[in-house]
């Protein structure tokens, strides 16, 4: 037997098989039960989401040998007919090669007739705003006053071309757009169903590309199986639908927060190298911007289908909300402006041109005007304390301490000793600066600098950040080699902040559980603290 695609082995075919558009199904379903039926529906939605779905499982809930009703049984011929679309009954018509006066004539000289073997004779005409005005003239009469036995059941894809008259003499319902977890979680019910392997973080990317659509996405699914040899790969997934430009965006940003104008410029250059669709890299840039503004906001919504969550974190650390928000307003005028520009690279550097230019000013002693350093998110591994790691993100682009001038932090002949007290007077700043407080000195023979680094920041590796780490230790130290080893490495600057924040936590809760107030509400009106909203003040 032939190969049939996923989105028509897996096409509904009760209303409780559906995906999403509930409140379609409530209506039609209270319609069915109460014997409260239109004689016309009118579908819209874009494409993909159901419309003729709906539209044929309605039509099976008529016919249905075992009786009207919400779930057809699937088993007497009838049903079985509708969904193999051999139901004499049910007439669907293609609107876009039907749209002569003629046509549409002829398609209702049959309408008075009883129907042959059903309850119900069912027009579904599929994009019924292809219809000329004279079929839709043709077609008026017969909408308002069918036959009892004639039931009709309009789609389309652009209701804004179908005349006023006719809308009025449907019953109208709009199908949403299926939101990214929905698609997300029927593939991965489909790929549970068919035994295939995959990769949660690939079945985002494609619920993502599907744009709303379950039957894109599906055909996307189809392609991305075959792409992979019969699994569902993140890397090939990426490849397939040329994402892995997107990447190096999080590095562009930096560069942007920075101020480094030149390494902005050659970074677009490298994205330009992997022929990437700037519109649509700019739509990942502004996903981006979202999801650093939400991890500012709460750190409770992050979801692990983002990606590494490291890499976040550390923009969001980075970056004040302020900044966030600029770029992010920034990023969405750059998008509608984008087919505007003589070109799509050239207005995707315009874009981050405006952000540096309208980028906050330091201010007049080197605080930045508008980064609060209680914006970054709680549980982000943002810059550790003079005494433990880099700077905070506040002071991201302060002037670093004349490190040629200081003595080495380090113990007899190994200036890394204390990786510790170091990383303060290396000036890094953003990414860089998370690299370093996530690895710890494992060995240092004169020339060559043995670091561990978390795994977790192990993507870090090659990218821009190592190359300012290493140039800010030759500043330091002079020339020297960087190699890594990655591993859960112990007792790096970030672990000894992170244990110094929940011992200030702990300490919070012990001091508010003491209060004498506290105590008063508690024993007075039976009040329950809430451990986890204490948070200490952070200075």
């Amino acid at each position: 037997m032939s190969y049939q695609v996923l989105a028509r082995r897996w096409r509904p075919k009760t209303f409780s098989e559906l995906v999403g558009q509930a409140h379609v199904v409530r209506a039609l379903s209270n319609a069915l039960e109460n014997d409260r039926l239109h004689h016309a529906y009118l579908f819209t939605g874009t494409r993909g989401v159901g419309k003729t779905t709906i539209a044929r499982i309605l039509a099976k809930s008529l016919n249905c040998e075992q009786g009207v009703t919400t779930q057809p049984c699937g088993e007497c011929s009838i049903c079985r007919e509708v969904d193999e679309g051999r139901f004499v009954d049910l007439i669907e018509v293609d609107a876009a090669s039907k749209t002569g006066v003629d046509d549409t004539r002829e398609l209702l000289e049959n309408v008075p007739y009883a129907p042959v073997r059903g309850r119900y004779k069912v027009y579904l005409i599929d994009e019924v705003h292809m219809f000329s005005s004279h079929s839709f003239n043709a077609l008026l009469k017969t909408l308002e006053e069918p036959p009892p036995h004639v039931k009709f059941l309009l789609a389309t894809t652009d209701p804004q071309k179908v005349p006023v008259t006719v809308l009025s003499r449907c019953l109208q319902f709009s199908l949403n757009r299926l939101p990214i977890e929905q698609i997300q979680g029927q593939f991965e019910h489909i790929l549970g169903e068919e035994g295939i392997e995959h990769d949660t973080r690939a079945l985002y990317l494609l619920a993502r590309a599907a744009d709303g659509s379950m039957r894109d996405g599906l055909s996307l699914l189809d392609q991305a199986i075959a792409f992979g040899g019969g699994r569902v790969d993140y890397e090939a997934v990426r490849d397939m639908l040329g994402v892995s430009a997107s990447d190096l965006l999080p590095e562009l940003l930096e560069r942007v927060q920075q101020g480094d104008a030149a390494g902005m410029l050659e970074g677009v250059r490298a994205l330009a190298e992997k022929s990437p669709d700037f519109a649509a890299l700019l739509k990942d840039l502004l996903l981006l911007l979202h999801r650093v503004a939400l991890l500012q906001a709460t750190p409770e919504a992050w979801s692990a289908s983002w990606g590494e969550r490291e890499r976040f974190e550390a923009l969001a650390a980075a970056l004040s909300p302020e900044e966030t928000q600029l770029y992010y307003q920034i990023a969405l005028v750059g998008q509608r402006d984008l087919p505007l520009a003589p070109d799509a690279q050239s207005g995707f550097e315009m874009v981050l041109l405006r952000m540096l230019a309208f980028r906050p000013d330091d201010g007049p002693e080197g605080q930045r005007a508008s980064a609060p350093t209680r914006a970054a998110p709680a549980s982000a591994p943002s810059a550790p304390p003079a005494e433990a790691s880099a700077p905070p993100a506040a002071e991201a682009r302060e002037t670093p301490a004349p490190v040629a001038e200081s003595a080495p932090a380090g113990e007899g002949n190994n200036p890394f000793g204390d990786w510790h007290a170091l990383l303060p007077r290396l000036g890094l700043s953003g990414m860089a600066a998370q690299l370093a407080a996530h690895s710890a000195v494992r060995d240092w023979d004169g020339h060559t600098l043995t670091l561990a680094v978390d795994a977790s920041c192990a993507s870090l590796l090659g990218s821009l950040a190592e190359q300012r780490l290493l140039e800010a230790l030759r500043q330091y130290a002079g020339e020297l080699r960087l190699q890594w080893h990655t591993e859960e490495a112990a007792d790096t600057p970030a672990q000894r902040q992170q244990q110094a924040r929940m011992q200030r936590e702990r300490q919070a809760r012990e001091d508010i559980a003491a209060d004498p107030l506290v105590q008063a509400l508690q024993d007075g009106f039976d009040a329950e603290l809430v451990e986890d909203s204490i948070r200490p003040v952070e200075h």
